[in-house]
């Protein structure tokens, strides 16, 4: 650990906060604070949090990293810092001959414990150099605002994976720079730039910059690789500026869609029947009765929207859809994640296939509840699962999928997510349907 700490200031000493097992650390509301987040307990003992928020190191230079976290690293680069591009460095221009030689490696991505994802992210080099007479400081181009280094590559093409992995510890860590940075992009994908250039907009007022396509030499006086990420699909208020949080992100959300009122061909506008939005899949976790379903809610009294997002279609469609839908149902999967997308209040109903109780939860219960959704699970029983058509009724994948989940995510992402479909109990899901009208209507008298 020894060489994480290897930084010496110019012109400043850095103020060092001891953390003890059990303390409470404190956080001030500006961007020059210490960073905490869920920090690997075997490696938090005695440890010194060195990790500063981009924008923080104003005088001196040096590089310092924190790797303890065991979602993410980050490191940062400050000074005269030049981006060579070519060979996929940032290089400090040491003053001090002793902070010359230092050099630190980093991937960024915020899913550090998955090697087989993490090795096929571009890796990157923070290094410093004492260049005799200033021989070495052209710049093509100078920044005076900080630099924020990450991939749009990993599990990039999964809507969940790009919100929780990059979009929302994004604007964890960018936000506090009120549009005063500069983004470069490692792994970079033209279609990714497409699809978020509304929020992109939100977070940065100047050019992002396609990393392993640049060739001219840009010159920062900051530069950090890797983002901050507090939990799934979350933003910590304790940890955030301004004690910002994921209703926060909604209400980002809500300015980069702007306008952002949308209502489905099917909806006259003096039509007061709660609006539902059923999600379907396909190729796997399909409704096969999609049909009665539609049929049963709208005999309870929805006007009912089936919605297939596509590749193709824009984030803006899909969320002028969703913030004027008052409930969202769909079975567990990645497309679920368009449940930012609706207003606090609303009812987002979660179909629970076999073998999936936890990452439904984890993934999808536990954050929409924290956005302020009325959250519905639907956990389906061994009948309304196509498993029960497959396999014996004491094979342990229906008896008890938690002991076939345990085996490993190989065995769960066959069985449970690609080799299963639904057939919804109409019987059960009018009770839940029944319910989630109530509470949509007390959002309607709400507006």
């Amino acid at each position: 650990m020894a060489a994480k700490k290897r930084v010496i200031y110019k012109t400043f000493v850095l103020p060092l906060i001891i953390l003890s097992i059990g303390s409470i650390a404190l956080f001030s509301q500006h961007n020059a604070l210490l960073w905490q987040s869920q920090w690997n307990k075997r490696a938090v003992e005695t440890r010194l949090v060195h990790a500063k928020l981009p924008g923080s190191f104003k005088r001196g230079e040096g590089i310092v990293c924190d790797r303890s976290h065991y979602r993410t690293d980050i490191c940062t680069v400050f000074g005269h810092v030049q981006m060579h591009a070519s060979s996929g460095m940032f290089l400090l221009d040491a003053q001090d001959k002793h902070n010359a030689g230092i050099e630190e490696k980093i991937r960024p991505y915020t899913r550090k414990w998955e090697k087989s994802v993490m090795d096929i992210v571009h890796e990157v080099t923070l290094k410093s150099v004492m260049f005799p007479n200033n021989s070495n400081l052209e710049c093509d181009f100078v920044h005076n605002v900080p630099a924020i280094v990450f991939t749009t590559g990993g599990y990039t093409g999964n809507l969940y994976h790009e919100f929780n992995d990059g979009i929302i510890p994004l604007y964890i860590t960018s936000l506090h720079l009120e549009k005063e940075v500069v983004f470069v992009i490692v792994d970079c994908h033209n279609w990714w730039l497409t699809k978020y250039d509304e929020i992109l907009r939100q977070l940065t007022q100047y050019r992002v910059i396609n990393f392993e396509n640049e060739t001219k030499v840009h010159c920062f006086p900051e530069v950090t690789a890797g983002l901050f990420i507090h939990d799934e699909l979350t933003v910590d208020p304790i940890l955030m500026f301004q004690n910002k949080s994921i209703l926060d992100f909604r209400a980002f959300l809500n300015r980069a869609y702007t306008p952002h009122w949308f209502v489905p061909d099917n909806i006259t506008a003096t039509d007061n029947k709660p609006r539902l939005v059923i999600l379907v899949r396909m190729g796997s976790r399909m409704i096969l009765n999609l049909k009665e379903v539609v049929e049963l809610a709208e005999q309870i009294g929805f006007n009912v929207t089936i919605w297939q997002p596509l590749r193709t279609t824009e984030l803006k469609t899909t969320y002028r859809l969703l913030n004027s839908s008052h409930v969202l149902l769909g079975v567990h999967g990645a497309a679920l994640t368009h449940f930012l997308f609706m207003r606090p209040g609303s009812v987002f109903i979660q179909v629970i296939p076999l073998g999936t109780d936890w990452a439904s939860q984890t993934y999808f219960g536990d954050p929409a509840e924290r956005m302020g959704l009325h959250y519905m699970g639907y956990k389906i029983n061994i009948e309304e699962s196509t498993l029960s058509r497959k396999y014996d009724r004491n094979d342990l994948v229906l008896k008890n999928p938690k002991a076939v989940v345990k085996k490993g995510w190989e065995a769960t992402k066959q069985i449970y997510l690609e080799d299963q479909d639904v057939i919804i109990n109409l019987s059960r899901m009018k009770k839940t349907l029944i319910d989630a009208k109530k509470k949509a209507k007390k959002l309607m008298n709400q507006s």
